[in-house]
C-alpha cells in the first residue's frame, strides 16, 4: 500500500492584474504563511501572467482547459487573494475562475482580501456565491487588510505582523481541516456534480 500524502497542495491565487498593484506583496505574504506550515505546500498562481482568453465560446460550452488546469487540478485547497474593485472582485479573477470548472469541485477555498475601508470583504462575499455554484466550500474566516497601502512597508511586508499572522493561522487551520476532509472524501467517493 502506498504512503499517504500528509501535506495539502494549496494554490495561492493572486487575483489582481492591475498595473502598479499591491497584489504581489499580499500574495507573497499569504504564500509564506501557508508555506511555513508543515501540513501545506504552496503554489502561487498569478492572474496577471495566466494568459487566459476572454472569449469563452457559446452558451453551455465547457471551457477548454488551459495551462493552469493541471495546477488547479493538483491543488487540494485554494487561497484566493483578492482586491476590491467597485465593491466586488476583479474581472481577471472571475475570468480565471470561469475558465475552470471541475478543478474547483469539492475543494475548500479561503480568502485573503485587501482594499480601502472594507478591506476587500465585499469582494469576498461576492466570491462565496461564485464558488458555491462551482461546488467548492468556502471557509468562514478570512484575512482582510483595510487601507492596505498603509499596511505594507516598502519591502512588501506587513507593518503589523502579530494580528495578521494570528488571523492567517485561524484561516489556514480551517482550510487544512476542510482540505483533508474533502481530499479523503474524494478518494473514498469521487465527487459528481
Amino acid at each position: 500500500m502506498g504512503q499517504e500524502r500528509h501535506e495539502l497542495a494549496v494554490a495561492v491565487i493572486g487575483g489582481s492584474a492591475r498595473a502598479g498593484r499591491l497584489g504581489p506583496a499580499v500574495v507573497a505574504w499569504a504564500a509564506d504563511q501557508a508555506g511555513r506550515r508543515d501540513d501545506m505546500v504552496a503554489d502561487v498562481v498569478d492572474v496577471a501572467v495566466a494568459e487566459l482568453p476572454w472569449d469563452m465560446g457559446g452558451y453551455g460550452a465547457d471551457p477548454t482547459p488551459g495551462a493552469l488546469a493541471p495546477r488547479l487540478e493538483a491543488a487540494d485547497a485554494f487561497v484566493v487573494v483578492t482586491p476590491e474593485y467597485n465593491h466586488s472582485y476583479p474581472a481577471a479573477l472571475k475570468n480565471l475562475i470561469d475558465w475552470h470548472r471541475r478543478e474547483w469541485q469539492a475543494k475548500p477555498v479561503a480568502f485573503v482580501s485587501y482594499g480601502a475601508f472594507s478591506g476587500g470583504l465585499r469582494a469576498v462575499e461576492h466570491l462565496r456565491g461564485v464558488f458555491a455554484e462551482l461546488h467548492a466550500v468556502t471557509v468562514r474566516d478570512t484575512v482582510s487588510f483595510q487601507n492596505a497601502w498603509e499596511r505594507f512597508d516598502a519591502a512588501g511586508r506587513p507593518v503589523e505582523t502579530e494580528g495578521c499572522e494570528r488571523a492567517a493561522k485561524t484561516m489556514l487551520d480551517q482550510l487544512a481541516w476542510w482540505g483533508h476532509a474533502l481530499r479523503d472524501a474524494r478518494a473514498a467517493r469521487p465527487y459528481a456534480s
